[in-house]
């Protein structure tokens, strides 16, 4: 059963995926709803077909094939290049 489900964003942001879903002959709403099973499911990368990936948008695809994280992050590191970052 399908249920609304109201999302803010940046305006240009809304135009440019109404382009893209128009060329792709989809709606916006069937767009979202893809690239939300597309990076909710549970399986692994090398679960899904060759088809299936090819069928998904190239960020999706990059987002599905990416190795997952080791888990190891330095905060301090982190903070320091923030506060070096933000100066």
């Amino acid at each position: 059963m399908a249920k609304k489900l109201t999302l803010r964003m940046d305006e240009d942001v809304i135009e440019r995926a109404k382009e893209y879903a128009a060329e792709r002959g989809i709606s916006v709403s069937k767009m979202v709803e893809q690239y939300f099973a597309a990076v909710t499911t549970e399986s692994v990368p090398d679960e899904h077909s060759e088809d299936d990936q090819e069928s998904l948008p190239p960020f999706t695809r990059r987002l599905v094939n990416r190795e997952p994280s080791s888990g190891d992050v330095d905060e301090d590191a982190y903070y320091r290049h923030l506060e070096e970052k933000h100066r």
